[in-house]
């Protein structure tokens, strides 16, 4: 039977745990036999896990017996990982056992140096902490999960279901793999090139900086329609000062700028009413429907569609 170990670490997030050891766990074949024998195992005696403490059955030791080792996200992300994890997870990977990672799980297989080199995913909020501290991982925040063969990693916990019923699927087929997703009431088609859905902010400009004034008026006027010109006569400056001083504070042009501020106000059209697609194209300042779909996915990673099927106030309020 194959054997998947879940290492909880101090600071382990409990959801990110639970997901691996409930999937795995209640994955059965067409003869009803369970798919998996999943272990619980850990560096010491008693784990952190916030709000309660976790005493894991099996050591750190397990790990050398497991077919696939599932690392759940931390708390604390950018914590160090004791150096004995990160041999044995080293020694594990020589052997040719499948290491996976959950959320900030990422992190820690990172931390192995095992994912130098290769794409890797982890929650969108993480990910540029990510990047920066392991910038020969290639990060990929736009995707559920990334499938490496041996290493696999997933975005937020909700991907990492997906992740889990994917293996499922990838050992055992899509029947064992279906039965699993209606145990835990998930659906089975998300592949793991869907995107997150990301909340781009704005990049701000500095308390007191001579651009404050500007993007507030940007903000109340992103509905018009606004030339690069238009925004450097606001601002008193040359169109060439004007793009050489959004860059210097916000890291991004004047124009990238009022698009952002033009879908975070779409997004929010999109959450609280049922106006058509084409309607709030307009009402957000872009000049057809095409040109704001095209922005829209660029930006968020998803149609408007699609998003405002996710993100829709259903309630009546």
């Amino acid at each position: 039977m194959h054997t998947v170990a879940v290492l909880a670490l101090d600071g382990v997030i409990p959801f990110d745990l639970s997901t691996p050891v409930e999937v795995f766990g209640r994955a059965r074949l067409p003869d009803g036999r369970p798919a998996y024998r999943v272990r619980v195992c850990g560096p010491g005696d008693e784990i952190d896990a916030g709000a309660f403490t976790l005493r894991p059955p099996w050591p750190l030791s397990a790990l050398a017996d497991a077919d696939t080792i599932v690392l759940p996200g931390t708390a604390d992300p950018a914590a160090p990982v004791p150096p004995p994890v990160l041999d044995a997870l080293r020694e594990a990977a020589a052997r040719g056992t499948r290491i996976m990672s959950v959320c900030v799980g990422a992190f820690v297989l990172a931390a192995t140096g095992l994912l130098d080199g290769r794409r890797a995913t982890t929650h969108w909020l993480a990910a540029p902490l990510l990047a920066a501290r392991h910038p020969a991982v290639e990060v990929d925040a736009d995707v559920l999960y990334v499938d490496n063969g041996q290493f696999l990693t997933s975005a937020g916990a909700a991907a990492g279901l997906d992740l889990c019923l994917h293996v499922i699927r990838r050992d055992h087929g899509s029947a064992v793999a279906a039965d699993a997703a209606r145990l835990s009431v998930m659906p089975l088609e998300r592949d793991g090139g869907q995107a997150q859905f990301i909340v781009h902010e704005q990049p701000p400009a500095p308390r007191g900086s001579v651009l404050e004034p500007l993007m507030r008026w940007l903000e109340e006027n992103a509905r018009h329609e606004l030339s690069l010109d238009d925004i450097a006569a606001r601002a008193g400056m040359s169109v060439r000062t004007l793009n050489r001083r959004f860059r210097e504070h916000t890291g991004t042009s004047p124009l990238q700028w009022l698009h952002r501020a033009r879908v975070r106000q779409a997004q929010h059209l999109l959450e609280t009413t049922g106006h058509p697609v084409d309607r709030i194209a307009a009402q957000v300042g872009f000049g057809s429907p095409t040109a704001f779909r095209e922005r829209f996915r660029r930006i968020t990673g998803t149609s408007p569609h699609a998003y405002r099927r996710a993100f829709q106030d259903r309630s009546g309020r």
